[in-house]
């Protein structure tokens, strides 16, 4: 094994412990964690590398980062706990759980709409105001005040950092419990997951600065990235720029309940709340809501935000292949057919996958290119389900 990675792997999966060495050796990583269980037991829990590259201080067995979108994941979690146990309804009116809320046009958005990012809120107009991410009660109001972008339910468009308010708050008014409190209750506590939505107090766990992407001659140019780049009152511009001045290694963002984006975890305690999906042993939600939360539920051939095609399930990802399309080289996810989980920006994941009892995860320091999966996360997939005897993700997912 090579000197920067440490940690186990089964020999069955020699393979991904091999492209992790590679990542250091060829693809830029600078630190990184890759972790997956099967069956509930964890085969293969790697780390390696450099949690800060200006000090040199290692990435540890207990390094964590924010990873961003994999957030949303953990955010859908608790919203389908409360599914489970009839207190919150899918088809239900968000205005029966949130009055506030249905106005603007937005009057008919469900439960089920947020879930699937069609509810019609995937930017905010007007300026965040400074550090405004960092006050839960200021975005929900301007969640409330905010015009729809089209009719909700009409469309599909990526609720970039928005989910983790909306979703947020209707976990929030039917349990009593802030987001984080109820994740950290309902979800991490029962599964030993290192996994915060906002640090508590007097938690200061090693983190891992996060290196944004710098642009390299020859990327691909996307819909999206020119968009990004050439249009300030576009969904794509306010949806990733208006931020209030929010930064990944900003210490008191750390604190703050950013459901959407803001989690902080790394490869193993993602896995650790993805093993009782990826086994479905009932202890987080029943089997049938397993198996309704590994279901699309929205597909598009353009979303909205991305500008790619895009599936969800209610409030996952999906496999979502699009290496086709010109420019989205980086706008692939590619998992199995029965998989749910959600990227995050720069090429985290973190998944499920119930057909085969995986639960798997990927999390790092720089950021890769795109919105979805890079080389490094994507190299990492593809070892461990060959590993399982899978054949082929030439279909759009992997497929035994």
């Amino acid at each position: 094994m090579s000197d920067q990675v440490h940690g186990h792997c089964d020999p069955k999966f020699a393979e991904v412990r091999e492209e992790f060495e590679r990542n250091f050796a060829e693809r830029g990583e600078q630190g990184a964690s890759v972790c997956l269980s099967v069956g509930g037991e964890t085969l293969v829990d790697l780390w390696g590398g450099v949690a800060d590259v200006k000090t040199g201080d290692a990435w540890r067995e207990d390094t964590v980062s924010i990873v961003f979108s994999c957030t949303k994941a953990a955010t859908a979690i608790c919203a389908h706990i409360l599914i489970d146990r009839g207190e919150l309804e899918l088809q239900a009116p968000v205005s029966k759980y949130w009055p506030e809320f249905a106005k603007a046009g937005k009057e008919k958005t469900t439960v089920q709409m947020m879930l699937n990012h069609e509810s019609a809120i995937p930017a905010l107009r007007e300026p965040v105001k400074e550090k405004g991410f960092l006050d839960w009660d200021y975005m929900i109001k301007r969640m409330e005040d905010e015009p729809a972008w089209w009719e909700p339910g009409t469309r599909n468009g990526y609720h970039m950092v928005n989910f983790g308010w909306t979703v947020g708050e209707l976990v929030r008014r039917v349990s009593g419990k802030s987001l984080g409190q109820f994740f950290a209750d309902e979800v991490a506590g029962p599964t030993g997951a290192k996994f915060w939505i906002g640090l508590p107090d007097g938690v200061d766990p090693h983190m891992a600065d996060i290196l944004p992407y710098i642009p390299q001659k020859g990327d691909p140019v996307s819909d999206f990235a020119g968009l990004l780049m050439g249009d300030p009152t576009s969904i794509q511009a306010l949806s990733f720029m208006n931020n209030g001045g929010w930064g990944a290694n900003d210490k008191d963002a750390h604190k703050a309940e950013i459901g959407g984006a803001g989690g902080i975890s790394n490869a193993r305690g993602q896995v650790a709340m993805y093993t009782p999906l990826a086994v479905n042993d009932g202890s987080l939600v029943s089997k049938d809501r397993v198996s309704a939360m590994s279901m699309v539920s929205t597909a598009t051939q353009r979303d909205a935000t991305l500008l790619v095609p895009t599936r969800f399930a209610s409030g996952f990802m999906k496999s979502m292949d699009n290496r086709a399309l010109p420019g989205a080289q980086a706008q692939s996810a590619i998992i199995g057919k029965e998989a749910f989980g959600h990227v995050g920006a720069g090429g985290h994941i973190g998944f499920a996958d119930p057909e085969c009892g995986l639960a798997f995860s990927y999390t790092m320091s720089q950021m890769g290119l795109g919105l979805l999966m890079n080389d490094r996360g994507q190299s990492l997939i593809d070892a461990a389900y060959r590993a399982l005897g899978y054949r082929s993700n030439a279909p759009g997912a992997w497929v035994r």
